[in-house]
């Protein structure tokens, strides 16, 4: 990934770090319990005995073979004190920077709900692939620091995975709430964002430190520009979209088997 100050500087960055070998390694980073259990079902994938993270974090992992690839989902699991899925930017990544160091991944899926705008044409239910991700909540108003405040990077280039399983793709725009206040609004709308996380940038930002490709897969569980409260619509509609994530995250699995980054 690259900064997407200029798009054909960035283009021929990514081109030359992309890997042309297959792909085996695919390291899944998924922020709740539930939205990642249909897919360590899905893959039949064991949890991790010995961990191979520090002692004492909450972090899980679960691992196996799926075709030719080996498979590793991480979570950032349950926070010690309050019992509650660990969601948002800090244990993203922490969570990332420690996994690829012990696992070593050929890439990164970051899957997950998302909210989504109706202007941008999103509907709850929808499955998207970030082509570019940033921050809508670090404002630091100082020339320059301003720019690395958003932190805008660009997915790892997927335009086969996107034409063949007709997904749809916008840009993502990550913070660590999950309301909207009007300086987030303002930004994400600078952003040009069609989808919404608190987890995403964080992925991306560390990825591109380490020079790991990563892709975003984001089924719309909320309607950010809606009329419904974001805390209400969000837990009514959980469960029916992590299937249809199930489904698209499965789906995308299939077609990387067997193919480099630079075929996707």
């Amino acid at each position: 990934m690259a900064p997407p100050h200029d798009d054909k500087a960035a283009a021929e960055v990514n081109d030359e770090q992309i890997p042309k070998r297959p792909i085996s390694n695919i390291l899944f980073i998924i922020a709740m319990q539930t939205e990642a259990s249909p897919l360590v079902d899905k893959f039949q994938l064991a949890e991790e005995a010995d961990s191979v993270f520090p002692k004492g974090v909450p972090w899980v992992r679960y691992y196996g073979k799926y075709k030719d690839l080996n498979i590793n989902i991480v979570c950032p699991g349950k926070d010690t004190v309050l019992g509650v899925d660990c969601v948002g930017t800090v244990s993203a990544s922490l969570l990332t920077y420690a996994s690829i160091q012990a696992l070593q991944p050929d890439l990164i899926i970051n899957a997950g709900t998302s909210g989504g705008f109706k202007a941008k044409g999103a509907s709850v239910g929808d499955v998207y692939l970030a082509s570019d991700v940033a921050f809508h909540d670090r404002r630091i108003p100082i020339p320059v620091f301003d720019l690395y405040g958003v932190g805008s990077r660009q997915a790892c280039s997927t335009p086969n995975l996107a034409e063949e399983l007709n997904l749809k793709v916008g840009k993502l725009s990550t913070g660590d709430s999950l309301d909207m206040s009007p300086h987030d609004e303002e930004a994400m709308v600078a952003n040009d964002a069609t989808i919404k996380d608190m987890e995403g940038a964080a992925i991306a930002y560390v990825a591109d430190l380490l020079k790991v490709p990563a892709i975003f897969l984001k089924a719309v569980t909320d309607i950010v520009d809606g009329d419904k409260p974001t805390a209400e619509e969000f837990l009514q509609n959980l469960l029916a979209v992590t299937a249809a994530l199930d489904l698209a995250a499965t789906k995308v699995v299939d077609f990387i088997n067997g193919k480099s980054c630079s075929e996707l």
